[in-house]
């Protein structure tokens, strides 16, 4: 089920939010903590005025809440508001049985015992998800993991506790695969808001919609994409419709990393079948795939990795990807130099095409040793970013790889105060924001610009034909 967190101050507003997310849910939570004060005493209308079954919360202070009320006032709230027909009652972990509890089960309320870590994680988390769930009906842990392994012991609580009804949560970035595929946890439902009310939340719509989470079972084939950061990816939104267009049971999604083992152990835990790598990936993937293309051996990074019988195979679509939106500008001879900027994973596959086809490169990075490193390897110049106003003026295609510009940090250029002429064509790879100040700085000086959503969107499709064996619907 996907459960909407409601956030509004009023029972009437509760209600809108309700209405206008009707076709994403199957239940809400209401908040009595997030309620104006006058509203809570009128909580126990609030089952009457919609259609889903609905949780009764009031979350204190200590666990991620608003309420500052006494104990015995908090309980008594609680008390009153369960007059209305609420299907469950969300009691924390350390409250003893009281008189809500004896309440809801005078009712048939159903008794969500559940304790948050806003921190981290217990290393008794098995242990005492089962001991809550001992003392009601439900279970609900929502705590906060900090790496792929602490995910990865949160999926595992599907196999560690089989029959335990219960609600599993990631909260923060690192949670956010655990919220979309919550099945996979054995959790019972999902929580989405439209304010994110914790940490992670994403909206009812994009579950439902983009992802399909309530849909996942034991056939569905699980892809994904990795890297740190990862969350402003659009890639789930390129590979999800076109997994739906050819009917295939299948799902996408974004998985923050910071140890690529640890992510090639939670793969195979999960049996997902491939997925997109980036920054700052690219290259460490290699030592673990057992079969590479051409193109991954030559460029020395890898940007798709697929589950073939027996491994997981390494592929580069950034190469074709990266070429399709000038192709024309190079065989015209248009394009005959480039300064490349930036020498990580993204730089080498595109380095290396440019090269392929024959235009004279210059490498320009931080680190003047990895682009010595690239340079050699596919003969062409190189130096440091802080030279960069040596080449105003002196080459065709200025090419921005590195991820200076990306979102947050939407007012920096990698060269900054850089002079074009008008005359450059200039492609940034980042596509959020689509116009980074790098390329609003070309805008101005009257460059034809290339955008990184056309790289994404080329790089994806052939992607997806990788995981699929299907060419990319087309009109999508």
């Amino acid at each position: 089920m996907i459960c909407l967190t409601l956030s509004s101050p009023t029972l009437e507003l509760c209600q809108e939010e309700i209405r206008k997310n009707r076709e994403y849910i199957d239940m809400a939570e209401l908040r009595l903590d997030l309620l104006d004060p006058e509203e809570m005493k009128r909580a126990s209308l609030f089952p009457s005025m919609t259609d889903v079954p609905v949780i009764l919360t009031l979350r204190r202070e200590c666990d991620g809440g608003r309420c500052t009320l006494p104990e015995r006032q908090r309980r008594a709230i609680l008390v009153s508001a369960l007059d209305g027909d609420f299907k469950y009652v969300d009691i924390e972990e350390d409250i003893k049985r009281n008189e809500v509890e004896i309440k809801a089960r005078e009712k048939g309320v159903k008794i969500i015992r559940s304790f948050h870590d806003f921190e981290g994680m217990p290393e008794d988390i098995y242990s005492r998800i089962y001991r809550l769930s001992e003392r009601g009906d439900i279970a609900k842990a929502a705590v906060t993991p900090h790496s792929v392994q602490d995910l990865m012991t949160l999926f595992r609580v599907a196999d560690e506790l089989k029959d335990v009804p219960k609600i599993i949560i990631g909260m923060g970035e690192w949670g956010v695969p655990l919220r979309i595929l919550y099945r996979k946890s054995g959790s019972m439902l999902t929580f989405a808001s439209d304010r994110e009310v914790a940490p992670g939340q994403l909206s009812a719509k994009s579950l439902k919609t983009l992802y399909h989470a309530d849909q996942v079972d034991d056939r569905t084939a699980i892809y994904g994409i990795i890297g740190n950061p990862v969350h402003h990816t659009s890639s789930p939104q390129i590979h999800n419709p076109g997994f739906r267009a050819i009917n295939y049971n299948a799902i996408y999604l974004p998985f923050l990393v910071d140890n690529v083992k640890s992510f090639f152990t939670l793969a195979e835990y999960l049996r997902m079948r491939g997925f997109s790598v980036t920054i700052p990936f690219k290259t460490s993937v290699l030592m673990y795939l057992g079969n590479i293309t051409r193109e991954v051996k030559q460029i020395g990074a890898c940007n798709t990795v697929v589950r073939v019988p027996g491994m997981w195979k390494g592929i580069n679509t950034d190469y074709y990807g990266f070429l399709k939106p000038i192709f024309k500008d190079i065989e015209s001879g248009r394009i005959k130099s480039a300064l490349v900027i930036g020498a990580g994973g993204a730089s080498q596959a595109i380095v290396w095409a440019l090269r392929n086809r024959g235009v004279k490169v210059t490498i320009l990075n931080r680190t003047l040793s990895h682009a010595e490193e690239l340079a050699a390897l596919n003969y062409c110049s190189y130096d440091t970013l802080e030279n960069a106003s040596k080449y105003e003026g002196t080459v065709d295609l200025v090419v921005q790889t590195t991820s200076v510009g990306l979102y947050p940090d939407f007012d920096m250029s990698p060269i900054e105060g850089f002079r074009f002429t008008g005359r450059e064509i200039v492609y940034d790879i980042i596509y959020k924001p689509k116009m980074t100040k790098l390329l609003k700085e070309a805008e101005k000086a009257g460059c034809t610009l290339h955008f990184g959503e056309e790289m994404l969107l080329e790089q994806g499709k052939l992607q997806f034909e990788a995981f699929t064996g299907y060419h990319y619907p087309k009109g999508l």
